[in-house]
């Protein structure tokens, strides 16, 4: 682990330099653009063979050693989100409204200075596939993972594994946290529309109102998970968005409601689909009014198969055990409700996904995933590419030096 990690610290300021002008210039989904050019580019320079505009504009880099069958696929994510930063950063964002508020700057940048040391050192047998994935934060199920899985990333680029790292706000920074099974939730939208009879606010008896439905709904949803799902498992049922008329004497026709619904297992989902489209329809015709529910299903459950995240984690224990960066790692960490697009390669390959800590001495500037200050811990970039490159080599074998 020491020879990796002084040979990533040598090219230490050059990833730091390259994460900051990925954060200076961040990328919507689906348009990363100059983002998959620079990692097309750097990857092409380095030995790999290289796919670009794949599931719109993801880039895949290729490498082969020697003999070896087996073969490991690392995804990194390179997209930004629609917020305007407020980090005051010299190395801000120059695109009006659009930020790094996530990571995916740091992350693409943690593959990358692992591409490098991988290419240099060699030590390995058979093939990386190192996935620079789009729209991560698309959020629909057509999201960067699922295009470019449909569009054969796995028929072209075989992986007997594939890994994902994220960082995490509130964990010491270098900290590597792994977990089998769910580890993030399942993420669904449902859009329900009220359509019942206006009419004047003072006669409501001629009216079928949609609002006191609506209201009734919104109560109403909130047993489905204290009543119906196993309290051992595992739902979250949230209106967002409740909407109806516009003037205080005036019984409108319509109502609208928006719900987030997240659940880790598949059992659980399907039950939260059939008892929110039932109560939803019933509760609408006790009130004499009908209801339309649009049942949108998002990003799955992400779920970590054992033997890959046993197999990650003793890699990790060897890592956070030689490498300065690293603060130890959590070998069971907790699942979060949140979502990722990850999930739909782990439907197709086994692998892990793990969480790497990104606070960083200053408590005060440890921000959320999402805000419109949050920024990468450059701290990090050493670590985890160190993480990467062993992970790749103890997978395929790495060989004795010459």
């Amino acid at each position: 682990m020491e020879e990796i990690s002084e040979l990533v610290r040598r090219n230490a300021g050059e990833f730091i330099a390259l994460r900051h002008d990925l954060h200076r210039h961040p990328e919507l989904a689906f348009h990363e653009h100059r983002t998959s050019g620079i990692v097309a580019d750097l990857l092409a320079r380095w030995g790999y063979a290289v796919e670009r505009n794949i599931g719109g504009t993801g880039v895949v880099g290729q490498l082969r050693r020697g003999n070896g069958p087996r073969s490991i696929g690392l995804r990194a994510d390179m997209d930004a989100l629609p917020i305007a930063e407020e980090t005051g950063l010299p190395y801000a964002s120059v695109n009006a409204g659009v930020m790094h508020a996530c990571g995916h700057d740091g992350h693409t940048t943690m593959l990358l200075a692992a591409a490098k040391a991988i290419a240099e050192r060699s030590r390995f047998e058979g093939t990386v596939n190192l996935i620079f994935q789009p729209a991560e934060e698309y959020g629909q199920p057509d999201s960067g993972a699922a295009r470019m899985i449909a569009e054969g990333v796995f028929d072209k680029y075989p992986c007997d594994a594939i890994f994902g790292m994220h960082n995490m706000p509130g964990l010491p920074q270098g900290q590597l946290n792994f977990r089998d099974g769910a580890m993030m939730a399942a993420s669904d939208n449902v859009i329900i529309t009220i359509e019942g009879r206006g009419g004047h606010g003072a006669a409501p008896h001629k009216a079928a109102d949609p609002v006191v439905a609506t209201a009734a709904i919104v109560m109403a949803l909130q047993t489905i998970v204290a009543r119906n799902v196993d309290p051992l498992e595992m739902g979250v049922i949230t209106v967002g968005v409740m909407q109806a008329g516009t003037a205080d004497n005036v019984i409108p026709q319509t109502a609208r409601l928006e719900l987030t619904v997240r659940s880790f297992s598949a059992a659980v989902r399907d039950l939260l689909q059939e008892r929110i489209t039932a109560l939803v329809k019933a509760q609408a015709a006790s009130f004499g009014v009908e209801a339309r529910v649009d049942y949108r299903r998002g990003y799955p459950a992400l779920v970590n198969t054992a033997a890959e995240t046993a197999f990650a984690r003793r890699v990790g224990r060897e890592v956070a055990g030689e490498t300065a960066g690293h603060a130890g790692i959590v070998e069971q960490t907790t699942p979060l409700t949140a979502s990722e697009d990850f999930a739909f390669m782990l439907e197709q390959r086994p692998g892990s996904y793990i969480f790497i800590g990104n606070a960083g001495a200053d408590a005060t500037k440890d921000f959320a995933l999402h805000s419109d200050r949050f920024d990468f811990n450059d701290a990090n970039i050493v670590p985890g590419a160190v993480y990467w490159t062993a992970l790749v080599e103890k997978y395929l074998e790495a060989a004795s030096p010459a």
